[in-house]
């Protein structure tokens, strides 16, 4: 366990943690969230030492260790497996197969295994990083953005062995469905402070917005009453008869608080212009074929039918082609072979990770957006500056200056000040946060034209996609319905995955055949010991979370008591401290009966997994 308490941390007049505290617990995977600037890798970089606090105490268990994967790339070793194996723990050091398994999963092939690091890109490279720490076998595993350089196959699979892992996990993405799916916590970092709670992301969005909701109405009341003491005080302050009236009163107010007014948080909000369109198709693409080595073509013979309003997703494993194909339908590529016609009236607008290059790094933001746009104005660039997070002298930043984040918000402001009725979108998702992703789902889903994206976030992928170009083998090909639709019907996993674990189940059966009575007998009681020590834990916090659960509903009884006699009479202080504390009661039954689904859930699925194991050992002793 970690505990981390009064923990402050400022850079210049910026102050990020004021004396903040938490508890990570035994095999907790808690999900970091917070927007962009607020301080989530600076509280990784704390945990692991390579940042300071300004104060506070960080306690961890004695030899408790911490993986996290570094931006720095440095390779000593000539091959991919090699490297991998440096974070094999001592006594796995020959292990070799623990490293291609993860490796294998992250989207190396045999034969890039066998290569040196340095043939592959900067994203593949990440991945190494993020191997050699995933097989190092860490009590905690620290995660910043992971899905940035990960393949939708890739993520999914991280998924599945974060889910199985037996260890801590603290999580910073800005993919919202992959967090959800691994995470038994959340927290959040939130005007300094930290907010963690059992659950998902929307749980604690929705808990956040729900106390500062109550926060403000208080503080009307509290300003409304004030106004009504002052008034009282000034009308009567000068007639003896009311004097200890009138003092009463100013003691009153003395001793009345007055809650601050919450500042407003800088937060994308933003749609795109559109222009009009017409006709009922957009685009025919019709036996396209393109490589950048004529034998190993990434595109052949492609055909695409593109409708008006239609929601395109690209997918696949990276290093297909799906950039590629973007460019070639936005124009930034000729094609080699096969026709492009888009019908008259079609603008369309281009947004491609790489494109922060061409803008002008003497420019300031607000001339950047104002060369996209010039009739938009001085005050209509400004306008989406503040769209984009750059509100007053933000605005006059030079682009040499600016992060790579930044430079993606210009790219975005820039594409927000042309009206389209095409969008072409490669991975807009990178370097925003969870929030400005929500903004900019609810901006494409807005927007009445044509949209073809390149992501690889599941949730846009179900929220948006009405037809997929899906990077398979050896070229494209396109599935009419939705993400879920093809989940259901296709799928990810290819035919060397489905034989790989048929096999898996098949030597299994064998073994199994082979053992004799007294072998079975004895991985009989190695399977009931395992159960014993699996799920005696869950229970016992089951039990935790059902006594908690009384306790509290026992004591919101007595809080509805107090609530009817304080309203008889009228005592409108006491009202409001019972209403908070039978909020906060409320608060933690709530989050006792998600954590309770959570265990439960987990207690079915591992009781059902000992149950199979024991029936098949059960089988092959009457055999």
């Amino acid at each position: 366990m970690i505990s981390v308490d009064n923990l402050t941390k400022s850079f210049g007049r910026l102050d990020l943690f004021d004396h903040v505290s938490f508890k990570l617990n035994p095999r907790e995977r808690l999900g970091l969230v917070g927007r962009n600037g607020h301080g989530k890798t600076t509280l990784l970089r704390i945990l692991t030492g390579e940042e300071q606090p300004d104060s506070g105490i960080i306690n961890m268990p004695k030899n408790y260790r911490i993986g996290y994967v570094r931006q720095h790339l440095e390779f000593t070793e000539d091959t991919v497996l090699k490297e991998g194996m440096k974070g094999l723990p001592e006594a796995d050091k020959d292990h070799s197969w623990k490293v291609e398994k993860i490796l294998t999963g992250l989207g190396f092939s045999v034969e890039d295994m066998q290569l040196p690091p340095e043939k592959f890109s900067g994203g593949f490279q990440v991945r190494l990083n993020l191997a050699k720490v995933l097989v190092s076998d860490p009590d905690l595993l620290l995660l910043d953005e992971p899905t940035n350089y990960l393949d939708i196959t890739s993520i999914r699979w991280i998924e599945r062995f974060l889910n199985n892992w037996s260890h801590e996990v603290i999580l910073i993405t800005h993919d919202r469905s992959f967090m959800d799916a691994v995470v038994t916590h959340t927290m959040g970092i939130h005007r300094k402070k930290l907010r963690k709670i059992p659950g998902e992301t929307q749980k604690y969005y929705s808990q956040i917005a729900q106390e500062e909701e109550i926060h403000e109405k208080t503080r009307m009341n509290d300003q409304r009453k004030r106004k009504e003491i002052e008034l009282f005080i000034t009308r009567f302050r000068a007639k003896a008869r009311l004097a200890g009236l009138v003092q009463s009163r100013v003691k009153l107010l003395d001793k009345l608080e007055k809650p601050e007014k919450l500042d407003k948080i800088k937060t994308l909000d933003f749609s795109f212009q559109s222009t009009p369109f017409s006709g009922k198709h957009v685009m025919d693409v019709q036996q396209l074929s393109f490589g950048y080595m004529p034998e190993k073509p990434l595109i052949k013979d492609f055909d695409l039918s593109v409708k008006t309003g239609d929601r395109v997703c690209v997918v696949g494993k990276n290093g297909k082609g799906k950039t590629t194909l973007l460019k070639l339908l936005g124009g930034q590529v000729k094609p080699q072979a096969g026709t492009i016609s888009y019908r008259s009236g079609v603008e369309k607008g281009f947004f491609e990770q790489t494109n922060i290059q061409n803008l002008n790094s003497t420019r300031t933001i607000e001339e950047e957006v104002l060369v996209s746009n010039p009739s938009i104005g001085q005050q209509g660039a400004r306008n989406i500056c503040g769209a984009m997070m750059f509100s007053g002298d933000d605005a006059l930043k030079k682009i040499g200056i600016l992060s790579g984040g930044e430079k993606s918000r210009v790219l975005l402001g820039k594409l927000l000040v042309t009206p389209v009725n095409l969008l072409l979108l490669d991975e807009p998702t990178h370097h925003l946060d969870m929030d400005s992703c929500d903004a900019l789902l609810a901006a494409i889903s807005e927007f009445p034209g044509t949209v073809i994206m390149v992501t690889h976030n599941e949730m846009f992928l179900h929220a948006l996609s009405d037809l997929l170009i899906v990077f398979e083998n050896d070229s494209p090909y396109v599935f009419e319905g939705s993400y879920q639709r093809f989940l259901e019907k296709t799928g990810w996993m290819d035919e060397s995955d489905v034989m790989t674990k048929k096999e898996h189940q098949t030597v299994e059966k064998k073994d199994l055949t082979k053992a004799t009575k007294k072998e079975l007998r004895r991985r009989r009681s190695e399977i009931l010991a395992r159960r014993a020590r699996e799920v005696k834990p869950l229970e016992d916090r089951i039990a935790e979370v059902e006594n908690e659960i009384d306790s509290r509903e026992q004591s919101m009884e007595s809080l509805n008591n107090d609530m009817q006699q304080a309203s008889l009479a009228q005592d409108g202080k006491k009202i409001g401290k019972i209403a908070q504390s039978i909020h906060r009661c409320q608060t933690i039954i709530d989050d006792g009966f998600n954590e309770l689904e959570i265990l439960t859930r987990k207690l079915d699925l591992q009781k059902a997994e000992f149950d199979q194991m024991l029936d098949e050992i059960e089988t092959s002793t009457d055999e």
